[in-house]
């Protein structure tokens, strides 16, 4: 039996595909706070992450590369856990679906669930969103476009075993209407239910013939295990699940998980598949799947087509970790979309960072340095001011408290920059300069300066789970020696003849808007010309070698507006092409089409981005074309 002091919470584990944007990171930025907050409120907490690592895309990513898949999620993963690092995120385990033990226990639940009848054998038509790694029904499809992401869907028809989702849908719609905080936001637990529950579920495919880097299915190797489904079992292997029944210890320790945090866009796999799944295998399903927003890029959605991608590497660098932290945290709403903005965030830096909190800090330890030489030795001349701000800090730590039970994560760390507001508006309102040229008025001041110390004590401690590293350096301003989250709850804490800093430290720096946006633009790179200029002789044309190839994937450059990340289909192997055609074609119009395709040029780097090849086109007034191959099969070789 499960522990009540035991927390259990993951994130979604991150697809290793390419290096993830801002918007991914929010997730694991925001597991980490509430994990921190309830380690503070005394819980034994389990944090787990990681990262997904098999399917088609993953395969398609590798081939183009020239490496293989595992080289590829090898380093992907690395480049995240890097990200995770570098945003201070506190995990306790990070679990790959390449890890050995999850593939074995992958296996065989799919084996127990076939042979319990669960799963069965069939053939598989209809449409397949190779971007999220989902299958559609005709129904859910308009204009062949993935109903989630936008993206084009392909048409597939491939033999695959299938789950019965309809055996168990009863059974989860009373889960949900007996259990109303199972999915939460409130809109998101409608929105399944209304879209997915009120029709009878569709058979799910759970294995791939048309790829093979996944788990294969032990009885029928020509089969992959689904990337969802593999996915998905993460959250028990990575306690110790065993489908035979021999689990470990930590199993029992650990589940069910009290919440699953995921993006609002894979909600359907974890609020309908997943808990069927454990349903199918007898496994009590978690307390809570909460399915966060979106930060988006101004209004849009930050993706590659898009070319409006955000890296938290690239923004710790120009504003540092913790405001980084702060923004993603601050200016998500509990259900609606967050949106960033270059100039938003700089806002949001000088405004709650530097003149809230930041400035309170340094006034008050000035002045206690200005006036009393460090040191408070009175705090009891009381003023009808006090009484609001007092009461202010005595109730923060159960209102934060109130807010983070329900993952009201932005609305928590409101109340605290709240307090701090508060504390400004106190010193404004005491005036502690005209105080300090009355010496009768000595002891009052000394008062009025206590209970900032005692605001910034309590303010700094209940930073701690979004801010930690300044949460510290504030708490180091005032020289605090007891920061448990238990000494923020009672006012008055602080002792007298307590020395605070001798010399301040700037907590945050006002930015200067016009040269911290030149910082964060990066100039684009020029679209590259592909066309021959120069004359060559005979034998240097011969050592050229140009094939005929098939456009099967075009997206934007994550960091060049101008160019084209191609893979073109060359018969024996798929390569990857950095092209600038984005002023001459859109996606669709490069879909599909013939081309030829230097193959033997140097691979050289664009924007971060390997190219390994040339698209030959030819280009005049009335516009440009592309070289054609005709009708000759891929990968034939010109000449």
């Amino acid at each position: 039996m499960k522990d009540k002091k035991n927390y259990y919470i993951t994130s979604a584990i991150a697809y290793t595909s390419a290096k993830p944007h801002v918007g991914n990171i929010y997730e694991i930025v925001l597991a980490d706070a509430i994990a921190r907050f309830k380690r503070a409120q005394g819980f034994n907490v389990r944090f787990q992450t990681g990262t997904d690592e098999h399917g088609q895309k993953i395969e398609d990513y590798a081939i183009a590369a020239g490496i293989t898949p595992k080289e590829h999620v090898d380093n992907i993963s690395t480049i995240i856990r890097d990200l995770f690092d570098l945003m201070d995120v506190k995990y306790d385990y990070f679990i790959r679906t390449t890890d050995e033990d999850h593939k074995a226990q992958v296996k065989k639940v799919f084996k127990k669930l076939h042979d319990q009848g669960d799963i069965y054998k069939g053939v598989y038509e209809g449409w397949y969103c190779k971007a999220d790694e989902a299958f559609y029904s005709d129904i859910q499809v308009k204009g062949g476009l993935c109903p989630d992401c936008g993206a084009k869907l392909e048409r597939q028809k491939e033999e695959t075993y299938f789950f019965k989702m309809s055996k168990y849908q009863d059974r989860l719609v009373k889960h949900i209407q007996d259990n109303p905080n199972f999915i939460q936001p409130e809109s998101r637990k409608n929105e399944m239910v209304k879209n997915f529950l009120t029709e009878p579920l569709h058979d799910l495919a759970v294995s791939r013939t048309s790829f093979k880097w996944g788990i294969p299915v032990d009885f029928d190797p020509e089969h992959v295990v689904y990337v969802w489904i593999d996915a998905l079992i993460n959250y028990i292997t990575g306690i110790g699940y065993d489908a035979d029944g021999n689990h470990s210890a930590e199993f029992a320790e650990w589940w069910p998980a009290d919440v699953h945090l995921i993006g609002k866009d894979i909600l359907r796999f974890h609020t309908i598949y997943w808990p069927i799944i454990l349903m199918a295998l007898d496994v009590e399903l978690p307390e809570q799947i909460f399915g966060h927003p979106w930060l988006l890029a101004g209004d849009d959605k930050m993706s590659k087509s898009k070319g409006n991608m955000v890296y938290v590497d690239d923004l710790a660098a120009v504003f540092g970790v913790d405001p980084v932290r702060y923004i993603m945290l601050h200016e998500m709403p509990y259900e609606r979309d967050g949106h960033i903005t270059n100039e938003l965030m700089i806002e949001r830096i000088n405004t709650d960072l530097a003149n809230i909190i930041g400035n309170l800090v340094n006034r008050t330890v000035a002045m206690i340095n200005k006036y009393y030489g460090g040191v408070l030795t009175v705090n009891t001349v009381t003023d009808p001011l006090d009484t609001e701000l007092v009461d202010a800090i005595q109730n923060l730590i159960p209102n934060v408290e109130t807010k983070m039970e329900t993952l009201h994560v932005a609305d928590a760390i409101s109340e605290i920059v709240s307090l701090f507001r508060k504390g400004n508006k106190y010193i404004d309102d005491t005036q502690p300069w005209v105080l300090a040229k009355d010496e009768a008025s000595s002891d009052r001041l000394q008062t009025v300066l206590y209970n900032l110390v005692e605001l910034i004590r309590v303010g700094g401690i209940a930073l701690e789970a979004f801010i930690p590293s300044t949460s510290q350096k504030i708490l180091d301003q005032i020289n605090v020696e007891d920061r448990s989250f238990e000494s923020a709850r009672q006012y008055g804490r602080t002792p007298l003849g307590h020395k605070v800093i001798d010399k301040t430290e700037i907590i945050f720096s006002r930015l200067d808007k016009e040269e911290t946006l030149a910082k964060l633009t990066v100039e684009e790179e020029p679209a590259v010309v592909e066309e021959v200029v120069e004359e060559i002789t005979i034998d240097e044309f011969k050592k050229m070698i140009l094939k005929t190839g098939t456009i099967v994937d075009v997206e934007k450059h994550p960091k060049a507006d101008k160019l084209y990340v191609v893979q073109v289909d060359l018969g024996s192997k798929t390569v990857q092409v950095v092209s600038g055609l984005v002023e001459h074609f859109t996606k669709d119009e490069l879909m599909g089409k013939q081309v030829v395709v230097v193959t033997n040029l140097k691979p050289v780097s664009l924007r971060g981005v390997q190219s390994n090849g040339m698209i030959l086109a030819a280009k005049d007034a009335e516009g440009m074309d592309l070289v054609s191959g005709g009708t000759v099969a891929n990968g034939t070789q010109i000449s």
